[in-house]
């Protein structure tokens, strides 16, 4: 077998070129591809806790709590304690980061459009359903191990 054989090495190029893009279209807003997830997940619902978002991005905890350090000092969010819990730490956006929300937007846009040029929505879907089944694939063989 040819190194281009292995779907795993394709993926991890891809990702490395998808990252290289966003970071350039970011760039400009002061965010990095990671603060940028972050954000996203507070535009849909703001005044999530640090450990949601950990979940949610299958990130660990210090990393999130760092990132959010860093898009407090940016001014894009504030953090306060839990209201449910006091030991919980909740991310909510200023008005910096509402602002933000639609100024990225469009260049996620413009992101999306470019690196879907000339695939249909059926070879979307497909890919999609596609890298499920290798992530579900590597969570399984990961808890064999």
């Amino acid at each position: 077998m040819h190194t281009e054989d292995f779907i795993s090495i394709m993926i991890h190029q891809t990702d490395l070129k998808l990252t290289s893009f966003i970071k350039e279209e970011l760039r400009v807003f002061n965010l990095t591809p990671e603060q940028n997830l972050i954000m996203m997940l507070l535009w849909e619902e703001d005044g999530r806790t640090q450990n949601d978002i950990a979940r949610k991005l299958q990130k660990d905890k210090t990393n999130v709590a760092r990132m959010a350090s860093q898009l407090e000092k940016k001014q894009f969010v504030r953090r306060a304690a839990g209201t449910q819990d006091q030991r919980a730490v909740q991310l909510f956006m200023t008005d910096e980061g509402r602002e933000l929300q639609e100024k990225v937007r469009p260049a996620a846009e413009r992101f999306n459009a470019a690196v879907t040029k000339g695939i249909s929505r059926n070879e979307l879907t497909a890919l999609e359903q596609t890298l499920a089944k290798i992530n579900k694939n590597v969570s399984e063989s990961l808890r064999e191990e």
